[in-house]
């Protein structure tokens, strides 16, 4: 279990608004003490996966080893995606497993720094474009296929020498330009908030001193 205090966490400039939030949660500092230890679990349910993160470096004990393999266990989920894009490209997934085996003891410091250095080279060579490739190939079919279906009524309006119904297609063509944004945007909150979800029970399980599986649950 890891834990902090108020008084540590107010030194290190924490968030005044989560820190109100959690002083709150405890009856108020005075009350608790603001020397007085209280869990990281305990912060992760009050105030968030954010909070709880933020506050790792801050711990009454050494934190290092399960920020390291939490960290390790998030990368490892988007390993899938990285591959897919750069096939054969075993750097990240080698840099994974090198700091895993650190955060245990079983590899030096050297090792670390050269299976990062290739990791992050790695990270140059893909750029992470693929994503935003893809990103942008879904905006622009549906883009694409709202604005052929409204410039198709935009034309048979001014065939009929219509203005209203030009300036209906034109709101047409806006209305899918923002329904495609949207769309996008309600798909990336969507994935944001499943994977928040995750870190937040992962983080759970290392305070908690739960055991854990390598690899467990990595596609869910």
């Amino acid at each position: 279990m890891l834990h902090t205090t108020f008084a540590r966490l107010k030194e290190e400039g924490a968030c005044k608004e989560s820190y109100l939030k959690f002083a709150r949660h405890k009856g108020g500092v005075s009350k608790w003490g603001k020397d007085t230890p209280f869990g990281l679990d305990e912060v992760l349910e009050v105030c968030g996966i954010d909070d709880a993160l933020w506050c790792l470096p801050f711990t009454v004990e050494p934190a290092g080893k399960i920020a390291r393999l939490f960290a390790c266990d998030c990368a490892e989920r988007v390993l899938p995606i990285f591959e897919k894009s750069s096939p054969g490209d075993m750097r990240p997934r080698q840099a994974i497993e090198t700091s895993r085996r650190f955060a245990n003891g079983l590899a030096t410091q050297a090792e670390l720094e050269a299976a990062r250095a290739a990791a992050w080279a790695a990270a140059w060579d893909a750029a992470d474009a693929a994503a935003w490739d893809a990103a942008d190939a879904a905006r622009a079919a549906a883009w694409d296929a709202a604005w052929d279906a409204a410039d198709a009524a935009w034309v048979a309006a001014w065939a009929a020498n219509s203005a209203a119904a030009r300036a209906a297609a034109d709101a047409a063509r806006a209305a899918a330009r923002d329904a495609a944004w949207a769309a996008n945007s309600a798909a990336y909150s969507a994935a944001n908030n499943t994977e928040r979800e995750w870190q937040a029970e992962r983080l759970k399980q290392y305070l908690l001193a739960v055991e854990i599986k390598i690899g467990d649950d990595l596609t869910n």
